[in-house]
């Protein structure tokens, strides 16, 4: 009986806390996060689809068509310079920065990767950049915008679990930017966290959802690459499947290694000053971009959405685009402007798969969606979260098999030529320059001290030998007396 009160009393008391005003305020200011990512998403998404409408159309103009050549590097460095100077570790996709700061949970602000100023800086370079023609995406932004509004919400409103939010901030974002909730959770599973627990499940899913809906308001129900009625059947569609996933893995290693090495070897490049470094590799970037674009008229501008749309739809670009847009990506993800690769990768991987498609005399659409799979499982060594979408963005249901095929080979071939993954590579160079700096800052913080302390002592003894009329008014003597 007494064990039965005793419960009833727990449960009691269970009751009270989880209806407590404290945790009502927690849980409204959580929701307000959520749903704010969503506006901000959807928001991101009609600037960002400005943006690089607006600057197609200038240099898609007979009288301006040569514009880029000057324009595009001069942005670049602006953008770079920018973020350099103004926004710390804004520069890039943002997902090596969301995950350095599920890391960095000892630091102040983790480490700086995620505030306010960040997601709001991510935007309008990015934005900007786009406006210059750079080969980026949103989507890789919004993920550490995402990340930076759930940190903020969660500091307004009490709640503790840091790495929780980020992690769900994190897949909301993509979740957003997308419109592909499934994927935004696998992508949280596979990715951020590479595990997952319990605890932490119902924060994802309930900021998905909300965030989603949000987006949904705004932007109405779409699937991101329109309805795909593409299907596999026979052995030829079977050796399509197989050389998209093996040519994907392969091109899409490469990518990730070639980002991976220019990455630590401009960190370690001392011939210049740091600031002169981060403008000289913005203008060579900017030029190269320019090239390109101005070379394949226009086609590698921006985030090749158009591009990969009209291929997957049956209309194959020029065979040697998916080579040019990955130079182009490839500058633009080296140059420190902010800015994502998620869907110039996947514009890429449309067009080396229509490329495929033209050396087998397969079917271009479902060549493009297995290429895709193929090359992006192959950049982010992220297989899961490479088909959900790509599924997701199609609405074709009916290629899940072949699909799921090419980006586990696609995965497959890239652990073995790059087994360092990208984006966790990434992470690790900024949580170590997350620590370096806290070192830096400790170490002149004692230094400083020590210097006030033998200053004082160095004070202390002069003023002990200095004779009585020189000491200041009401000072103590040798002999202990006080002011009077």
């Amino acid at each position: 009986m007494a064990s039965f009160r005793i419960s009833r009393l727990a449960m009691w008391r269970r009751s009270r806390a989880m209806n407590s005003t404290r945790l009502w305020k927690s849980r409204f200011v959580f929701w307000i996060g959520a749903l704010a990512i969503g506006a901000i998403s959807a928001g991101f998404a009609i600037a960002a689809d400005f943006a690089q409408k607006t600057f197609a159309a200038f240099a898609g103009t007979d009288e301006f068509r040569l514009a880029p050549l000057i324009l595009t590097p001069l942005g670049f460095v602006a953008c770079a310079w920018a973020a350099r100077s103004w926004i710390p570790n804004s520069q890039g996709s943002g997902i090596p920065q969301a995950m350095a700061a599920r890391v960095l949970r000892d630091l102040p602000d983790r480490g700086a990767m995620l505030s306010l100023k960040i997601a709001v800086g991510k935007v309008v370079l990015t934005v900007a950049g786009l406006f210059c023609g750079a080969s980026i995406g949103r989507e890789g932004p919004t993920v550490q915008v995402g990340a930076s509004i759930m940190m903020a919400a969660g500091r307004f409103g009490g709640i503790p679990a840091g790495r929780g939010l980020i992690l769900a901030g994190s897949a909301a974002g993509i979740a957003a930017a997308f419109n592909t909730p499934v994927a935004g959770i696998v992508f949280a599973i596979e990715e951020m966290s590479r595990a997952y627990k319990a605890r932490t499940n119902g924060v994802v899913l309930i900021t998905v959802i909300i965030a989603g809906l949000s987006s949904l308001g705004i932007l109405g129900n779409y699937t991101y690459f329109g309805q795909s009625d593409a299907l596999a059947s026979g052995w030829r569609d079977g050796l399509l499947v197989l050389a998209c996933g093996l040519v994907g893995g392969v091109v899409g290693a490469i990518f990730s290694r070639a980002v991976i090495f220019i990455t630590r070897w401009l960190r370690r490049l001392r011939v210049v000053s740091a600031g002169r470094k981060a403008v000289l590799v913005a203008l060579v970037a900017g030029i190269v971009t320019a090239v390109a674009g101005v070379s394949y008229d226009g086609l590698t501008w921006g985030t090749g959405y158009d591009v990969a749309r009209a291929a997957i739809e049956g209309q194959a670009p020029p065979p040697s685009y998916f080579l040019a847009k990955l130079v182009s990506t490839l500058a633009a993800t080296v140059s420190g402007i902010p800015g994502g690769l998620f869907a110039p990768s996947l514009s890429v991987g449309a067009g080396l798969g229509a490329t495929v498609a033209l050396v087998l005399s397969s079917e271009v659409g479902l060549a493009a969606i297995l290429g895709m799979a193929g090359y992006f499982a192959g950049v982010t060594q992220a297989p899961m979260t490479a088909f959900v979408i790509i599924i997701e963005m199609t609405g074709n249901h009916d290629i899940i098999v072949p699909v799921m095929a090419a980006a586990m080979l696609g995965y497959g071939t890239s652990r073995f030529i790059s087994p360092e993954p990208l984006y966790a590579t990434l992470s690790r160079l900024f949580v170590a320059d997350a620590l370096r700096a806290a070192r830096a800052a400790g170490a002149a913080g004692r230094a400083a001290a020590a210097q006030e302390v033998a200053a004082v002592a160095e004070a202390e003894a002069l003023f002990e030998d200095s004779p009585a009329d020189d000491r200041p008014a009401g000072a103590a003597g040798k002999d202990g007396d006080g002011p009077r």
